[in-house]
């Protein structure tokens, strides 16, 4: 296999379980997958997955109990110089030293990576995250979402091959999370390899080019987004019926009925049961009119409640 056909990032019956107190919880059980090269990989799972475990792993801040893992090509125990050079994480938390200037902090991070004064690209950096106007401020004056992108500058200081993004816009504004994402997006089409993980559903939906999902330390899903979202099969339709209504009508062919209106309905029912002409239908036989309708594709939003709610039962 050529270097263009490994994956970015290869985790191979990946395992962790903690001991505390005498007891063990195993926090990622036999987890396999590979992230291609030059995608937007997204990595989703409840709070507790698994999935901020992982992303220590392949940071070296926490130690696998078994399994393995490679990062552009290096293994992590075997050759973890080459592995950490390979690969920028964003934390979720936002950690740094508040006395140090954006361009300090990022002169500084450097300077860990062995990275020579003349091919340092902190100016470039500071303006790509639009911090330039603060270079020289101190840090712990800065906004949140200041702090945010400087953590994503900090990160990319080494020019690493894959970008890992521990939900990078929890707690940021929606101006602040186009603009992360605008520059996330070009570092992608220059070719790097980012690794998101988020609980916008819709943000992964909209920027994810596949989509890994842990629930229980366990992989349950690792899919390209549109193949998963086609696998939901909840559907939803939205009816107008031609009286007020004190109660929803049942019937055995919708999966859930919710008065949303004096007249409205929302009827959430299984394609691969019925069709919407039979949910139509049902509502015609229990004697109502129907004045409007509309329908709801399923989102990733669907797939990810179905799928993390089967794990769980």
């Amino acid at each position: 296999m050529s270097s263009a056909d490994q994956p970015a990032i290869r985790i191979t019956d990946l395992a962790k379980t903690y001991e505390s107190a005498g007891q063990r919880k195993r926090a990622l059980d036999g987890v396999t997958f590979d992230v291609p090269r030059g995608q937007i990989f997204g990595l989703l799972g409840p709070n507790g997955a698994g999935k901020s475990t992982l992303i220590n792993i392949l940071a070296g801040l926490v130690v696998k109990s078994s399994g393995s893992a490679e990062i552009w090509g290096f293994d992590i125990d075997r050759h973890p110089r080459n592995a950490k050079r390979s690969i920028g994480i964003v934390p979720q938390e936002i950690l740094f030293d508040p006395f140090f200037t954006p361009r300090e902090a990022l002169e500084i991070q450097a300077g860990l990576y062995g990275v020579p004064k003349p091919e340092r690209i902190t100016d470039a950096l500071l303006d790509a995250v639009r911090l330039t106007d603060k270079a020289h401020a101190y840090a712990r004056t800065l906004s949140g979402g200041m702090k945010r992108r400087l953590l994503v500058a900090k990160a990319m200081v080494h020019s690493p091959p894959i970008l890992v993004l521990d939900e990078p816009t929890a707690g940021v504004d929606i101006e602040l999370r186009q603009q992360l994402w605008d520059y996330v997006r070009g570092l992608n089409r220059q070719g790097v390899t980012v690794v998101l993980t988020t609980h916008y559903l819709e943000e992964a939906e909209e920027l994810c080019d596949r989509i890994a999902i842990i629930n229980h330390g366990r992989l349950i899903a690792n899919e390209p987004t549109r193949a998963l979202i086609a696998k939901a099969q909840d559907k939803a339709v939205v009816v107008e019926v031609d009286r007020d209504l004190d109660s929803a009508p049942g019937n055995e062919c919708f999966e859930k009925i919710e008065l949303t209106g004096p007249r409205t309905l929302e009827i959430i029912y299984h394609k691969d049961k019925v069709n919407a002409g039979e949910v139509l239908a049902a509502l015609q036989r229990a004697g109502l009119g129907i004045v409007d309708v509309s329908t709801r594709d399923p989102d990733l939003e669907d797939v990810f409640l179905s799928l993390t709610r089967e794990v769980a039962a």
